[in-house]
């Protein structure tokens, strides 16, 4: 009798987990709860999964990641030693976008029992991060995502700070993204997929594709990617008869005008792994396709990665690789900004719908509609080449005082290796000062982010203490650590603030009490009386009696040194 109760809960809980599984197949998808529970499942029927702990987020719950081997082996640095690749998925980044999230509860449990798929795994670790934005999650609705075709409800984009975390992966402002890094930099994935669901035009395909930008990807992962990785996926899709095309980003208002590659800086998800040498995809399954649809295309072009990975694994490692080695010990310039190359592009095949305009019921205006009714195939112009439009050669070493206690937190999280002064020193390094500078007048992602920034730069001896930290340049983090300090770079701790209190003059004078001061030094150097006079004819300044007095002060001995200077230094040679 116990035989036969044992056998019945069986049944009953692969029942249920079926029935979790193919949640989509009625426009539903997976609750946080559910989705975790099958996970668990999993790893009780199947000894090659393992569900672990990562860290927590800012609702309070732990970070999961569900990890398939084919051989029982977790330990990272024996699967590495063992020449395996590894793909790490991260699901619900935007809980809105749960595709991924159910198109893993199927693939898991196929790659877990199904033998022609198990075989795919002799080369690849599959690393599964089975919902991240939990707090987005937790808070399901039915309509926040006006434009989507389905499921009846789901969860919402940002998490329990209001933060969209596809923003975040440089500023660090939520829990959620600190437990992500330590998973990237515990397993060091070769490929990171970064699963979604679409917004924009119409058009008749179920899937498009970000790549990490090529241009900004080190050139030896670069030239793989376009010359092998990419063409396999797509073949591999047109196999399964659900063909893709790039993301659909439009240089205009519909795709006749031309699809422009999307340029992920390093606060996106994606930007913030090629800073690692990992090769990131976005996969964005076509929101007005049915949601059986939309999950569908991601499983069939995860499996596509996998099964990609398994027959190129031995590219994959050794391209990392030496990619790695370039940047730690060969790479000197780094770009950090980029710019469209309108004068180059590439023709690609294209099948959408002819988009017409009608007048709007509402407001009586012209509004755009496409009509699939007629479809059409042709080529379009893909503006997908961008060029750095700013660079730096990178230091011998940086130095970060110890003061600056959060952004050397957050190089600690990034595993950047550095080395802590053991005694007091006066060194010989390089400093910028902050000439001028934009900033975003209303909050973006909780920052009034900076940028257009214009530096002055001299050398100066600098005295450093016991405990402030050298970062020296010849390590797998240098590209990481030169588009965070260097000021310029679009995603610089300096841009997203966290160096602001060196953006302030502490110590002023009294005119009245300046005035004889100043008309000595004037009279002690007759150049900068000069220089003076010329400034005030250039600014029209002849009746401003303060803002001379303020141009002399500025330019005197008086005036504090650390007024704008960047309080991260450049070492140029050993001290």
């Amino acid at each position: 009798m116990k035989h036969l109760l044992a056998i019945f809960i069986i049944l009953s809980l692969n029942l249920r987990a079926q029935e979790v599984k193919n949640k989509y197949l009625e426009n539903k998808t997976v609750t946080y709860k559910e989705c975790i529970n099958f996970y668990q499942s999993l790893e009780k029927k199947y000894q090659t999964a393992k569900l672990f702990e990562f860290g927590k987020t800012d609702v309070g719950i732990p970070l999961h990641l569900f990890m398939i081997t084919n051989d029982k082996d977790f330990d990272i640095s024996s699967i590495k030693n063992k020449q395996k690749t590894i793909l790490l998925i991260n699901n619900g980044i935007h809980a809105g976008e749960p595709c991924g999230v159910d198109a893993c509860l199927g693939l898991s449990e196929d790659l877990l029992s199904k033998k022609e798929l198990t075989q795919l795994l002799n080369n690849v670790v599959v690393c599964i991060i089975p919902f991240y934005n939990i707090d987005g999650a937790l808070n399901r609705g039915c309509c926040s995502r006006a434009n989507q075709n389905g499921p009846q409800d789901y969860g919402f984009r940002a998490n329990a700070k209001n933060l969209d975390l596809n923003r975040d992966f440089i500023k660090c402002d939520a829990q959620n993204t600190s437990s992500l890094i330590e998973i990237i930099h515990q397993i060091n994935p070769h490929i990171f997929v970064d699963t979604h669901i679409s917004n924009g035009a119409d058009y008749s395909y179920n899937m498009t594709l970000i790549n990490t930008q090529h241009n900004k990807l080190n050139p030896i992962l670069s030239n793989y990617l376009n010359n092998k990785m990419l063409p396999s996926l797509k073949q591999e899709m047109k196999l399964k008869n659900n063909e893709m095309c790039p993301y659909v980003e439009t240089l205009k208002e519909t795709p006749d005008s031309g699809l422009v590659g999307f340029l992920e800086t390093p606060r996106f998800a994606t930007g913030y792994t090629a800073l690692h040498n990992i090769i990131g995809f976005v996969t964005e399954a076509h929101m007005l396709k049915p949601y059986p649809t939309q999950v569908k295309a991601t499983y069939d072009l995860l499996l596509s990665f996998i099964s990609t990975m398994d027959k190129q694994h031995t590219d994959i490692i050794e391209f990392k690789k030496k990619a790695d080695e370039a940047v730690a010990k060969k790479q000197v310039y780094f770009a950090l900004n980029w710019t469209l190359d309108f004068n180059k592009y590439d023709l690609i095949e294209f099948r959408g719908y002819e988009a017409g305009y009608k007048k709007s019921s509402i407001t009586n205006l012209d509004r755009l509609y496409y009509d699939r009714l007629k479809p059409y195939s042709k080529k379009i112009k893909y503006f997908n080449h961008y060029v750095a439009n700013d660079s730096v050669n990178k230091p011998m070493a940086y130095i970060i005082p110890q003061a600056w206690s959060k952004v050397i937190a957050l190089l600690k999280l990034n595993k950047v290796s550095m080395q802590a002064l053991q005694n007091d020193t006066n060194i010989t390094v390089n400093c910028y000062y902050v000439d001028d500078y934009k900033t975003n007048p209303k909050p973006y992602e909780g920052h009034y982010v900076h940028s257009n920034v214009s530096l002055k730069s001299n050398t100066q001896s600098i005295n450093f203490y016991k405990g402030d930290y050298i970062i020296w340049c010849n390590q797998n983090a240098n590209r990481f650590i030169v588009e965070t300090l260097e000021p310029k770079a679009i995603d610089s701790y300096f841009n997203w603030n966290y160096f602001d209190s060196a953006l302030q003059q502490k110590e002023w004078f009294s005119d009245y009490v300046y005035e004889e001061t100043a008309e000595r030094i004037l009279k002690e150097d007759p150049q900068l009386k000069n220089e003076l006079e010329q400034y005030v004819k250039d600014k029209k300044l002849e009746n401003n009696h303060w803002e001379q007095l303020a141009w002399i002060f500025k330019h005197a001995p008086q005036y504090e040194k650390t007024a704008f200077r960047y309080p991260v230094f450049r070492l140029e040679q050993q001290y």
